[in-house]
């Protein structure tokens, strides 16, 4: 009998053929005279970029959201944006889950490895949390910037309000506010802080949120000690995402404080606002308040540093994640310290869990490396600039120092494809080294000791 032609794929190739085929049907809506603000279609290659950086929730955008697509370009924007930021997987998995349809082992695989869980047990419970979890997240979210909107752009506003709320919560970064994202806004506490709220939530990932949870229900029981009863995830990224957003938000304001062009007009509470955004935003979401080709050299490469790292696992976050460079920092420190075991708050981290967090690092380095030279070679632009577009990119973030808007054809094909493996490349890699091995053969190649470093 002939196989199906789903049915002789992988499940991580199913995972990138599904981002894949949606790029595409994305961009053909996008490229109809409909979703032109004009009425007169836009580019292709235009609206493939912009359906690319929906899909994968960057939020760089070769044209200016707000003023080139209409309603119907920006829904499609949006849907892509939901999509993108809960999984294609998700999304199906749970139109299947409503139309009251068996979830069978291949789609319970499938989900599985789009989230890099552990277990088969109670995955369609699991979608409906995170489904049902977006949507309230995201429509608190969506009424709090109404508070603000709703009077400066009367009903338009409850539009804008959803689309910020969905880009931020999904860490997209796009907006259909102004040509200069959040500038206008940059000493605002609602929008920074509701903007930056849903961040945080989104990249924080939904198994901190369901451990969280779990905790504080039992909060009477466990009085003042609730952190100790979280997970060794949870732990990790908490504490991992507090240090980064600190120490980031500390870096700006430090490096900014007497900018012209960045803080340096601001009073003492406007330059601490701005900056905290600063750090919160670099964890994939792409939104800014302060206009990053006027940042010094010193914090463009801290952000490049953050935005690297991105958010945590589960989530909507892109980069390499908190855990990842948590256990790759801890291991370091162990090897340097002469143990054999590498230890987490006072918990043991697998080797195997080693050998991933390496393995994403290294594939999501070779990538930024790859387009970081392709795009010099094709764009006459600062290194620094290059480099803070193809990082942005790679960890699917959005900020740009005003790279995008000019790149030439070859140029949006290498950040399309960026941003595409930026999104696939880390969970393909975490998926191949996921905990389901293949029988290895017992016969094993002889060691032999190198030299290191």
């Amino acid at each position: 009998m002939k196989k199906r032609f789903g049915s002789s794929l992988s499940t991580t190739q199913k995972i990138m053929l599904s981002f894949f085929l949606s790029i595409l049907a994305g961009s053909v809506l996008l490229a109809l005279p409909i979703s032109s603000a004009t009425g007169e279609a836009v580019p292709y290659l235009d609206a493939l970029f912009t359906a690319t950086t929906s899909i994968c929730v960057t939020g760089l955008v070769t044209l200016p959201t707000v003023s080139t697509w209409s309603f119907f370009g920006q829904l499609v924007i949006l849907l892509l944006i939901q999509t993108g930021g809960l999984g294609v997987i998700t999304i199906m998995s749970g139109l299947m889950i409503s139309l009251h349809r068996k979830i069978g082992i291949g789609e319970r695989i499938l989900i599985q490895d789009a989230f890099n869980l552990n277990t088969l047990s109670g995955l369609v419970k699991f979608i409906k949390k995170v489904i049902a979890g977006t949507l309230v997240v995201e429509g608190i979210g969506a009424m709090l910037y109404m508070l603000v909107f709703v009077p400066q752009y009367g009903l338009r506003g409850v539009w804008i309000s959803v689309f910020n709320s969905v880009s931020a919560f999904c860490n997209a970064g796009i907006d259909i506010l102004s040509e200069n994202s959040l500038c206008e806004y940059s000493s605002n506490p609602a929008i920074n802080l509701v903007t930056g709220a849903l961040i945080i939530l989104g990249g924080i990932g939904y198994i901190v949120w369901w451990d969280v949870l779990r905790v504080l229900k039992n909060v009477r029981s466990y009085r003042y000690k609730c952190f100790r009863y979280l997970s060794l995830h949870s732990k990790i990224a908490i504490w991992s995402t507090l240090i980064l957003i600190g120490a980031g938000a500390i870096a700006v304001f430090i490096f900014e404080y007497h900018n012209p062009l960045t803080l340096g007009d601001y009073s003492l509470w406007e330059k601490m606002e701005a900056s905290l955004f600063q750090s919160v935003t670099t964890r994939t979401a792409g939104f800014a308040t302060i206009p990053q080709q006027n940042l010094t050299n010193a914090t463009a490469i801290v952000s490049m540093m953050l935005m690297f790292i991105g958010g945590s696992p589960v989530g909507t976050a892109g980069g390499v994640k908190t855990v990842t460079i948590a256990v790759l920092l801890a291991s370091a420190f162990a090897t340097i310290k002469n143990k054999d075991s590498v230890v987490l708050f006072d918990r043991t981290i697998s080797k195997g869990a080693i050998s991933k967090a390496v393995a994403v690092v290294s594939m999501s380095f070779i990538i930024l490396f790859a387009s970081t030279v392709l795009l010099s070679a094709v764009t006459e632009a600062s290194a620094l600039d290059i480099a803070y577009e193809t990082v942005s990119a790679t960890a699917t973030v959005g900020l740009t120092r005003n790279l995008t808007p000019l790149l030439n054809v070859w140029g949006k094909l290498i950040i399309i494809v960026t941003m595409y493996l930026g999104r696939i490349g880390p969970i393909s890699l975490a998926i191949a080294f996921s905990t389901r091995k293949e029988s290895e053969n017992n016969i094993k190649s002889p060691t032999e000791k190198i030299s290191v470093g």
